[in-house]
């Protein structure tokens, strides 16, 4: 008899491409979904898999879902950098992560795999690279995705404690294919638009969503109870990305490092409303929150998934390409 998988934010960017993989694999899966999901990222293993709906904010949702499950991948969560959704950060990060593994005690689940973020673990820094014991500081910064990946991780290491079997993934900054919503994704579709005239001063640590999939099964499989695995790949600065993106898109656009003291002024400057029509010309990722965490380093070390889980490297370059080619194909940069 095939085990019971459930993976929460089966519809997500991860959560899907897990998925996808499991079902591939011949296994049970059973993805957690609201009844107002979207189903598109699913559409192409939707006959081998199993819909569990349900909603990681409502306990009583979540029984039916988990009951008789062997393994839990929880990968929902809310990925949002600013202030304006703080109460819902908060009931799916925190309280959902408190919900989930509630659900997974009751249902007797052998083991969970809990996804976090590296704003859960800090800012590394230019000059170095954060681990899994580096102390968390991104409280130096205002950030409530931060703060909740944090509180989630807090609730992990409580339930372990009482016994249940917890490990947890950090991945780093993802791409890859499968990024229907433009999540890191958003940066390739940017630059190739020629909306990035500048980049911020930071650097980040870079993976392919395929590896992090990788990780995540490794970790189901061999991860030590309680433990976090930094799952990522180069640690590359904002212009050696954006020259990459160009490089590999072949649309080039002259751009020039902006200080977070410039990114205020520019914010201010496009407050007024005759400047309203420049706002078309720059990335919706440009927002004050955004360019300030951006305007840090967040270096990593994975050198504990390499050794434990057996995590496989690649260049960033291949996965920024894969990414590309994936969009072009579907036509999703038009």
């Amino acid at each position: 008899m095939r085990k019971k998988i459930v993976v929460t934010g089966g519809t997500g960017f991860i959560g899907s491409r897990l998925v996808h993989r499991l079902a591939a694999q011949g296994e049970d899966v059973h993805a957690l979904v609201r009844a107002s999901s979207d189903l598109a990222s699913l559409a192409e293993c939707r006959d081998k898999i199993t819909l569990a709906y349900g909603d990681v904010t409502d306990p009583s949702s979540l029984f039916s879902a988990i009951e008789g499950a062997d393994e839990v991948y929880h990968c929902a969560g809310i990925t949002y950098m600013g202030d304006r959704k703080n109460p819902l950060l908060q009931r799916i990060n925190v309280d959902g992560t408190q919900n989930v593994l509630d659900a997974c005690r009751r249902a007797k689940v052998r083991r969970v795999v809990h996804v976090s973020s590296i704003t859960a673990v800090g800012i590394s820094g230019p000059n170095r690279k954060f681990d899994e014991e580096s102390r968390w500081n991104f409280d130096m910064i205002d950030l409530e995705y931060a703060r909740t990946k944090h509180a989630a991780e807090k609730i992990v290491a409580a339930e372990v404690k009482k016994g249940l079997d917890v490990v947890i993934v950090v991945p780093a900054f993802v791409f890859g294919a499968g990024d229907i919503n433009f999540n890191a994704g958003r940066i390739i579709k940017d630059v190739y638009k020629r909306k990035m005239p500048f980049y911020p001063t930071g650097g980040i640590c870079v993976v392919d969503v395929e590896i992090v999939v990788d990780c995540l099964i490794a970790a189901m499989k061999k991860g030590r109870t309680g433990e976090r695995y930094i799952v990522g790949g180069d640690n590359v600065s904002f212009k050696e990305l954006a020259q990459t993106i160009m490089r590999v898109t072949g649309v080039h656009q002259r751009s020039f490092p902006l200080p977070i003291w410039g990114a205020h002024v520019i914010s201010f400057v496009l407050g007024f409303s005759r400047f309203s029509k420049e706002r078309h010309k720059i990335s919706k990722l440009f927002n004050m929150t955004m360019f300030t965490v951006a305007s840090k380093f967040l270096y990593f070390d994975s050198s504990k998934a390499q050794r434990e889980l057996g995590m496989r490297y690649e260049p960033f370059e291949k996965s920024i390409r894969r990414t590309f080619e994936w969009y072009r194909e579907r036509r999703m940069l038009n």
